[in-house]
């Protein structure tokens, strides 16, 4: 056995969403909040988003067998495939009525019946529904392991009008997650899919970070996320309303499925400045994994509801970078990040401490990634996956030491006992990322926008070297340390 094994039940796979992935070729095209988002001509004129645009994407919908083949090539096999709420109700579900269990006005259970389903069946593009089965099932296919995923971000337009909002505020305009209506439709929606699926899937999970849904869209408003409503009492409710949208979707799809069911959250490593500045870190590790919180504990905004406990069977973990903070009364929560680590240094430069910095200007710090699986495990002593990690880096200059040393500190966090169960490099290929476009490049395959061409990247020959041994061999080893400028003074 190789000295630095994963063993062999350890997964090693890709992911895909609907904005960032599906669309490119005629035929892929759907309507959401974030593709109105990101046309918006004021959003584009005031730098907000990029301009483009998710239908000149990498076109996954079409050619998802030529993905799939390409990931299988360098040893993946797993994927975690989304499937988008807006693709499959375009229309509304909101006049089928479907009993609601309440504690204290909060909601906790959908008492979901098989006529609901078929009065869903009525309204949803099915066509739709059918083709992520032979998407699903092509992958299935070739061996691979199946996680689906219910929401990565985009929400249907009948539910949300972020420009709206953005002009007119949430009492004027469709406001998505701000309304606990929201929480309920998605419960449907989860349901008709678990009905659905459930026979091509190994595992489940409901949403891919809310909190980053709720921080950037209602207070961080350079994230180019929308709505663009800064509020801090809006963001207490948005994040409320997806604890609640968890809990309700846990129990729908264990209606219909007898598989695990998770939710993802991307955490970053969060280190003191100096050791009076511990507290203000903890708290800050405490507001980013909320909403592990309110699935375990049924904890939410500092209320706890017995009724939301135990909806979580495993973890997942999207990691990137570190966030280096210290104690500020005059800073919102008492803490304040510092610029030159972790998310806030310069593109294609390199942080206060050596370590060089990605296109999107994030530290890459692989150390992070084995505390924050030892204090989840240590917290949770739930199967946890790391569902993302990745680095934006077109020229592919830090990605084969980003791959080899990452997963080493994932091999040392199986070492020490933690559960971990796989990794999920982020990407496959080169996507939309969001209000920056196609500008980021995150993946293991190069994008050609105009001929939907694929290139391998030199980095993917070190990740098939390690997914499919599952191991990182001798002659790699050298690529486990972090990454750190050597002529680096502090």
């Amino acid at each position: 056995m190789a000295r630095l094994s994963f063993g062999q039940d350890f997964k090693f796979g890709f992911s895909t969403v609907g904005v960032q992935h599906e669309m490119g070729l005629p035929g892929s095209e759907f309507d959401s909040d974030w593709s109105r988002w990101l046309r918006d001509p004021e959003n584009v004129a005031g730098g907000v988003v990029s301009g483009d645009l998710p239908e000149q994407g990498p076109g996954y919908w079409h050619l998802y067998e030529r993905d799939h083949i390409n990931a299988r090539s360098i040893g993946m096999d797993a994927a975690w495939i989304t499937v988008e709420w807006a693709r499959i109700f375009p229309r509304p579900t909101t006049g089928i009525e479907v009993p609601v269990e309440r504690s204290r006005q909060t909601p906790f259970r959908l008492v979901m019946e098989e006529r609901h389903i078929r009065e869903l069946e009525r309204v949803a593009h099915m066509e739709a529904l059918t083709h992520y089965r032979e998407i699903l099932s092509d992958w299935r296919s070739r061996g691979g392991y199946v996680i689906v995923n219910l929401f990565h971000w985009a929400l249907p337009t009948w539910l949300h009008d972020p420009v709206g909002v953005r002009k007119l505020g949430p009492d004027r305009a469709l406001a998505g997650w701000l309304s606990e209506s929201c929480a309920i439709e998605f419960a449907k929606f989860s349901a008709l899919v678990a009905h659905h699926l459930d026979d091509l899937v190994d595992s489940w999970y409901t949403m891919n970070e809310p909190q980053v849904v709720a921080l950037a869209g209602y207070l961080q408003p350079g994230s180019g996320f929308p709505p663009g409503y800064i509020d801090v009492s809006s963001y207490e409710r948005v994040r409320r309303n997806l604890a609640i949208a968890h809990a309700l979707s846990y129990d729908v799809v264990k209606s219909f499925s007898r598989k695990p069911v998770g939710i993802v959250e991307s955490v970053a490593h969060w280190m003191p400045r100096r050791d009076r500045d511990a507290e203000a870190a903890d708290r800050g590790f405490m507001m980013n994994i909320y909403p592990y919180e309110a699935a375990v504990s049924g904890v939410l905004s500092g209320e706890v509801v017995d009724e939301l406990k135990g909806r979580l069977d495993w973890v997942g973990l999207n990691y990137y970078t570190r966030i280096v903070a210290e104690s500020d009364e005059r800073a919102p929560g008492g803490l304040r990040f510092l610029r030159g680590y972790g998310y806030g240094c310069t593109p294609g430069g390199y942080s206060r401490e050596g370590r060089p910095a990605s296109d999107f200007g994030w530290e890459i710090y692989p150390e992070g990634l084995h505390e924050v699986l030892r204090r989840l495990y240590t917290r949770y002593r739930l199967p946890i996956y790391v569902t993302e990690n990745g680095v934006a880096d077109a020229d592919d200059r830090l990605r084969p030491r980003f791959v080899a040393s990452h997963l080493y500190q994932v091999h040392r966090a199986l070492s020490s006992g933690v559960d971990v169960r796989g990794y999920f490099h982020w990407n496959l290929t080169d996507n939309l990322e969001w209000a920056r476009g196609y500008s980021m490049r995150f993946g293991l395959f190069e994008l050609d926008l105009e001929s939907k061409m694929r290139y391998m990247r030199p980095s993917a020959l070190v990740f098939r070297e390690i997914a499919s041994t599952k191991s990182i061999p001798e002659e790699l080893e050298r690529l486990t340390e972090p990454p750190v400028r050597k002529d680096h003074q502090l």
